[in-house]
């Protein structure tokens, strides 16, 4: 197994505390404080708004976009920092559509993140003219990819269970049935090998505060490959999507290739820190980060089996089908969860019954999965979960 030292010291975690929910807000990277402060102090603070230039400002959302690309496969020039993941979810479907004018259908599955296909829903609904949602289980979706489908849109990792699309093959079957396919790779980019290119998205969109780690509400991303880039219409007319913004032309014209898919101002203390972030994967490889995810989480899941009878997974055995994430149901699952992270063992919930956790080589160990499977079995044996203040929801879980 790769060892992970050198990225390991380059995290501030809390002592104490064995940390498992990277997959829904990875940790702060010891670097990030210096750069944010390096933006307020040295290019906002003392070049105001001529840092803009100086700094580099406006062509973050693209340098950064590169960066970002190399870690999904992607094309040079075809990745686009901005906004949020919804944002970037509405901007592909609104495109797709468009590029498939003669279709009203956009497939999903029930297991797809409730936001997705809220944009879905909101913009059929704008649209009328009889275009739907249709939303199919899981493992269905490869049989209602027909001539009616315009787009599919689909998470490649399952946000609960972290079960995993076969990205190429059901991309490969829309496009026989003449469809388009969206990708969102919120719990796969930063967590395994992506290839948005070779496996043909026609777009994919992303968030960054997961596994790239670049803090809360870090910005999206989105992949448009070149043979869409100049084609693609943005349905959100942004300033900074305008082939010339400083031309303030009161007629929109989109800019050339990922530009058009930028929409406002870029929130640059954001992006900084997440170019700080960004610097960890120059040391490290994230075909090694997948193979010690997976023999992090093989053992995981044999220990919790072996030693927490009551507690069954939900995330596939198999480690190919599976994200970076495992998830196990129990009716207490929320209660069950509080009294880890009351013990010093962070995960998440999400309901109705699903404990999750998340495996991020970069800073997450054995050592560090063993002590959290010996404070479950303490919880599980000793009924501690078993009271009133761990029932007691938050509002985030």
């Amino acid at each position: 197994m790769t060892d992970f030292t050198a990225t390991r010291a380059m995290f501030d975690l809390p002592e104490g505390i064995i940390y498992l929910d990277g997959n829904s807000l990875g940790p702060l990277p010891r670097a990030t404080p210096g750069r944010v402060e390096r933006a307020i102090r040295d290019e906002w603070g003392a070049h105001l708004i001529t840092a803009w230039n100086r700094d580099g400002w406006m062509d973050m959302p693209a340098r950064l976009g590169d960066r970002i690309g190399r870690l999904i496969g992607a094309e040079a020039g075809s990745v686009v920092l901005g906004d949020t993941l919804s944002i970037k979810v509405y901007q592909a479907l609104a495109s797709a559509l468009e590029l498939r004018p003669d279709r009203r259908v956009i497939l999903s599955d029930t297991g797809n993140f409730p936001s997705d296909l809220y944009m879905a829903d909101g913009l059929v609904r704008t649209l009328g003219d009889g275009y739907s949602v249709k939303t199919v289980a899981p493992e269905d979706v490869a049989a209602h990819i027909d001539g009616s489908v315009a787009v599919l849109m689909l998470t490649e990792v399952d946000y609960r269970t972290g079960r995993r699309h076969d990205m190429p093959a059901l991309t490969a079957r829309a496009h026989a049935a003449g469809a388009l396919a969206i990708w969102d790779l919120a719990h796969s980019a930063g967590a395994l090998p992506v290839e948005v290119a070779s496996g043909g998205a026609d777009f994919a969109v992303g968030c960054t505060y997961k596994y790239l780690n670049s803090g809360p509400g870090g910005p999206a991303f989105i992949y448009v490959p070149p043979r869409h880039a100049d084609i693609a219409r943005p349905a959100l007319s942004g300033w900074l999507g305008h082939e010339a913004p400083f031309d303030f032309d009161p007629a929109y014209r989109p800019g050339a290739g990922r530009e058009r898919m930028r929409v406002g101002t870029p929130p640059v203390l954001q992006m900084a820190a997440l170019e700080a972030a960004l610097d960890v994967w120059e040391h490290a490889d994230i075909h090694a980060v997948r193979a010690c995810s997976l023999a992090l989480s093989e053992r995981f899941i044999a220990e919790v089996e072996a030693r927490c009878p009551d507690l069954a997974l939900a995330s596939p055995r198999d480690g190919a089908a599976r994200g970076s994430q495992v998830s196990f149901r129990h009716p207490e699952g929320y209660a069950i969860m509080q009294a880890l992270i009351s013990n010093g063992v962070i995960g998440d919930f999400r309901a109705p019954d699903i404990l999750r956790f998340g495996f991020t080589p970069l800073y997450i160990g054995e050592a560090e999965v063993l002590g959290a499977v010996d404070v479950l079995e303490r919880i599980m044996k000793e009924r501690l979960w078993d009271c009133d203040d761990f029932r007691k929801r938050s509002r985030v879980t």
